[in-house]
C-alpha cells in the first residue's frame, strides 16, 4: 500500500473541533447550530447551513450560520431545485463562483442570501444515500480550494452519522409505509437467475457501528488499514480453498469468480483513496466508509450491469474490511438459521453469499443487481433463483417473514396467503417435473416435427457458464463475450494471462465449438484502468470494434491469445458492433497478420471461421459485400433492435412500446435469412430474443437455423422445436410479413396454441 505525504493539519484541526462539539452537551439542532458556526469561522465565510433529507424527498435547512434565523425550518428545496437540490440530485459537490448565475440557482427571499455569490456545496452521504447538504457561501466570488472541498467532505461525512442516528429527524419518517403491516404483499423485480423457491427471510444487512471517526494518529490508522488488508487477503485465500467443495459438477469456475473479485481487494486505486482520506484526519473505518459512499454515490444512476457489477464488488469488500477493522463479524451467515431460507439484501457480493449454507438457500431477493454481476451467475451456477431491483425490499420485509421468490414471473410474494402458497406449491411441483423432462430430452436432437434440425448454442461470459454447454445437451457456444474478464481486473490482462483463459475454455468445452466475441467495452462499460471515456450517449458512442481497432494493440493480443490457446483446434472469431465492410476489413487484417505471425512460433489453429456481428442497422445495406468476407454472421437482437427503433432499452418508459414481434422486424429477418442462403453463410441469432420459445418459433419460421442463448433458456426452447412443424410455421408467418398490426405476438400464440407447440 503505497504511503502518501501528510495532508495539511487545518482539516485534522476542523474534523476534532467538530467532533469534540457533537460530543458535547445540548441537543442535536443546539450542536448542530455550533458546528455550522465553526466551520464558517474555519473557512473564513460568511455563510454555512446544514439542509437535512426530509419524508417526501424534501431538502429542510435544520442550521446556519449566516443567513436569517427565520429561515431555519423555514426553508424547503425539493431534490434537484436550486444549488442544494441539485448537489443533493446527483450526489457530487458544486463548487461555483457565482451560484446566482448558476442556471439551477433558486431565490428563497426569507434566507436573505442575495447578497452572496461564491458557493460550495457537497452532499451528506450515507450508505451511498444522500441524507443532506452541507453548504458554505461567500459575498465575493471565489473557488474554493480542493484542501477546503475535501474538508467540508470529511466534515459531512460525521455530520452524516448525527442525521442518521435519528437525532434530527426519526429514522421512521424516511421509510416507505405500505407494507410494513402484516398483511400479504408482491413486490415486482427482474429474473437475475431462474427458478422458484420458498423460505423465511433472512435480511442480510452487514452493518459496521463505527464509533470514532476522527483519528489521533494517522500513522497508526494506517498500520490498522496495512493489518486488516492482510486478514481480508488471508479470509479470501481461505474461502478460494473452502469453495472448490460446494461446486459439484460445475468444476472449480466459483473459484475464479472469487478469484477476479481478489483482484479487486487488491486494486491500488481504492487503496489510494482510502490511504488519502485517513491523512486528512479521518480513522481508518471513516476512511473505507468515506471512499466507499463516495464511489456509490458517483455510480448510483450507471445502468451498465458490468459497471454495477464492480461496485457490489466494492461494497462487499469495503464491509469485509470494516469487519476486520472493527472485529465486528456480525454477518447472519454465522447466526442461527432457518431450514429454507429467502435472503433479502440491498446488493450481495459472491463471497457473502458463499458465506450461507447453499444447500438452505432458496432463493435471493435485491434491491440492486444486475444479470451479469458476480453474485447472480455464482448463484446460477448453484441453482438458486434470484430477483433483481425489487425496489424498497428492506423496508417491506422483516426478519422471520415468510416469502415466496417467483424469479420465472419477476415477482416476490412478501407473506403469502394460503392460495398464493397453494399455486407456488403446484409450480414448484411442475418446475421440477420440468426439469427432469428437459433433463431427459438432453441428448435428444432439437428437430422439429417435420424433420428440420435447430443448432441450440449457448451465451457465455465466464469459465463458470461453459459446462451448462454439456449439460443443456446445447451443441456449443454460439457467442462468448471475452470482455468480462477484463472488467474485473484492475489492470489489462497480459497475452500469457488471456491465452490460459481461452485454454481453459477449449478444454471445458470438449471439442465443441466456440465463437470468441473479441473485446466489446466503451461507452458506459468502462474498463477500470481506461479513464476519459464517459460519453452522453455511449451505446452509439465510441465502443467496441470502435475502440480496439483506433487502439489495435489491445485487439492484437487478443488475437495472439486466442491463436495460441487454438493451435490444432478449431479458432471461430468474431468481430462486434460492426457497422461497415471498412471495419470488418480492417479488423481481419490484424488478425491475418497475427495468424502469419504465430504460425511462425508453431502456433496453427486446424481451422479459422471468421465473422461479424450484425448489430447496427447500416451494415445490411452492405451484405452483399460483407457476406462475401465473411465465414458466418451473427445478429446481436439486443443492440440492433434498439437502434432499429431508436428506442433505448433501458428506459422504462420506452418499456413495452416496440416489439421484437413486429412485422418490421421480420421483414428486416426475412431478407437477410434470403441473403445468407444465397451466399451460404451461416446466420445465428444469439440475441434475448433466441431465447424466448415464442419468438424463437417465429424466427425458425422466418428460415433461421441457428439459435444462442442463456443455458436455462435450452431446455424450454428445444422443447418447443420439438413440437413444431417448420414448414407449417414458415407459412403461416410469411403472411403475417405486410401486417400494419404494432405487434404480431398474440396471432402467432394464438396458432402455436392451434397446432400444440409448446410455449
Amino acid at each position: 500500500m503505497s504511503m502518501l505525504p501528510a495532508a495539511v493539519t487545518g482539516p485534522r484541526r476542523l474534523l476534532k473541533r467538530v467532533r469534540d462539539v457533537m460530543a458535547g452537551p445540548g441537543t442535536a439542532e443546539e450542536r448542530l447550530g455550533k458546528i455550522v458556526t465553526i466551520i464558517a469561522a474555519d473557512m473564513v465565510a460568511e455563510v454555512c447551513s446544514v439542509y437535512v433529507m426530509r419524508a417526501g424527498e424534501v431538502l429542510e435547512l435544520f442550521a446556519t450560520c449566516g443567513l436569517a434565523a427565520e429561515a431555519v425550518h423555514l426553508t424547503r428545496l425539493r431534490v434537484g431545485e436550486g444549488i442544494v437540490g441539485d448537489v443533493a440530485a446527483h450526489a457530487r459537490p458544486l463548487n461555483l463562483r457565482d451560484a446566482q448565475s448558476h442556471p439551477n440557482f433558486a431565490y428563497r427571499p426569507e434566507t436573505g442570501e442575495e447578497i452572496y455569490h461564491s458557493m460550495i456545496g457537497v452532499p451528506v452521504l450515507r450508505g451511498g444515500r444522500i441524507i443532506g447538504v452541507l453548504a458554505v457561501q461567500n459575498r465575493t466570488e471565489r473557488l474554493y480550494t480542493d484542501d477546503e472541498q475535501e474538508a467540508l467532505e470529511n466534515v459531512a461525512m460525521v455530520l452524516a452519522e448525527m442525521v442518521a442516528g435519528g437525532e434530527l429527524v426519526s429514522r421512521d419518517e424516511l421509510v416507505q409505509t405500505d407494507g410494513i403491516a402484516l398483511l400479504p404483499l408482491r413486490l415486482s423485480g427482474a429474473r437475475l437467475a431462474p427458478g422458484i423457491g420458498k423460505g423465511i427471510a433472512v435480511l442480510h444487512e452487514p452493518r459496521i457501528v463505527i464509533d470514532r471517526m476522527v483519528a489521533e494518529d494517522p500513522d497508526e490508522e494506517l498500520a490498522r488499514l496495512r493489518e486488516a488488508m492482510h486478514g481480508l487477503q488471508s479470509h479470501l485465500d481461505k474461502m478460494l480453498e473452502a469453495v472448490e467443495g460446494i461446486n459439484h459438477g460445475a468444476g472449480e469456475e466459483p473459484g475464479d469468480i472469487l478469484e477476479a473479485y481478489r483482484m479487486i481487494a487488491q486494486d491500488t486505486g481504492w487503496l489510494n483513496r482510502i490511504t488519502e482520506a485517513v491523512h486528512t484526519g479521518l480513522t481508518a473505518e471513516a476512511a473505507v466508509q468515506k471512499v466507499h459512499d463516495d464511489t456509490r454515490a458517483r455510480m448510483a444512476q450507471i445502468t451498465d450491469p458490468y459497471l454495477r457489477e464492480r461496485l457490489h464488488d466494492l461494497e462487499d469488500l469495503a464491509n469485509r474490511l470494516l469487519q476486520h477493522l472493527s472485529g465486528q463479524f456480525q454477518s447472519p451467515a454465522f447466526g442461527d438459521l432457518p431450514d429454507e431460507i429467502i435472503l433479502v439484501a440491498r446488493n450481495i457480493g459472491p463471497a457473502e453469499l458463499l458465506d450461507y449454507d447453499h444447500t438452505r438457500l432458496r432463493g435471493l431477493a435485491l434491491e440492486e443487481g444486475s444479470h451479469t454481476s458476480h453474485v447472480a451467475i455464482v448463484a446460477r451456477a448453484l441453482d438458486i433463483p434470484v430477483l433483481g431491483g425489487v425496489k424498497g425490499v428492506l423496508d417491506r420485509v422483516e426478519t422471520g417473514d415468510p416469502l415466496i421468490v417467483d424469479a420465472d414471473n419477476a415477482q416476490l410474494f412478501v407473506r403469502p396467503g394460503e392460495d398464493v402458497r397453494a399455486v407456488i406449491e403446484g409450480a414448484l411441483l411442475a418446475r421440477a417435473e420440468r426439469k427432469m423432462l428437459y433433463a431427459q430430452m438432453r441428448d435428444l436432437p432439437a428437430r422439429t416435427t417435420d424433420d428440420v434440425d435447430i443448432s441450440l448454442n449457448v451465451n457465455a461470459g465466464l469459465l463458470i457458464d461453459v459446462p451448462h454447454v454439456a449439460e443443456s445437451g446445447a451443441d456449443g457456444i454460439g457467442l462468448y463475450r471475452t470482455e468480462i474478464p477484463f472488467m474485473v481486473r484492475s489492470a489489462m490482462p497480459d497475452i500469457e494471462d488471456q491465452t490460459k483463459l481461452y485454454n481453459r475454455i477449449f478444454e471445458q468445452a470438449e471439442g465443441r465449438p466456440v465463437v470468441f466475441r473479441t473485446l466489446d467495452v466503451g461507452g458506459d462499460k468502462l474498463l477500470p484502468y481506461w479513464q476519459d471515456m464517459v460519453e452522453e450517449n455511449p451505446a452509439m458512442g465510441w465502443r467496441s470494434i470502435r475502440i480496439t481497432l483506433d487502439r489495435p494493440a489491445v485487439l492484437i493480443h487478443q488475437l495472439r491469445a486466442l491463436i495460441r490457446a487454438a493451435h490444432d483446434r478449431d479458432l471461430y472469431v468474431m468481430f462486434p458492433m460492426i457497422a461497415e465492410v471498412a471495419e470488418f476489413d480492417a479488423a481481419k487484417a490484424l488478425l491475418d497478420r497475427q495468424l502469419a505471425r504465430e504460425a511462425e512460433r508453431g502456433f496453427v489453429p486446424r481451422r479459422v471461421d471468421v465473422g461479424a456481428m450484425l448489430e447496427v442497422p447500416a451494415l445490411f445495406w452492405q451484405a452483399q459485400a460483407l457476406l462475401e468476407r465473411v465465414d458466418f454472421l451473427s445478429v446481436g437482437t439486443n443492440d440492433l433492435l434498439q437502434f432499429m427503433f431508436a428506442a433505448d432499452r433501458g428506459n422504462p418508459r420506452l418499456e413495452g412500446r416496440y416489439d421484437t414481434l413486429s412485422p418490421g422486424v421480420f421483414a428486416f429477418m426475412r431478407q437477410l435469412v434470403l441473403l445468407c442462403d444465397e451466399k451460404k453463410v451461416r446466420l445465428t441469432i444469439c440475441g434475448e430474443m433466441a431465447g424466448r420459445p415464442l419468438e424463437a418459433m417465429a424466427l425458425i419460421g422466418l428460415g433461421i437455423r441457428r439459435l444462442s442463448m442463456a443455458p436455462a433458456s435450452v431446455g424450454p426452447v428445444k422443447e418447443m422445436v420439438r413440437s413444431m412443424g417448420a414448414g407449417s410455421v414458415q407459412d403461416y408467418v410469411l403472411t403475417l410479413m405486410n401486417s400494419p398490426a404494432r405487434t404480431l405476438r398474440s396471432r402467432l400464440k394464438a396458432f402455436a396454441i392451434d397446432h400444440g407447440v409448446k410455449l
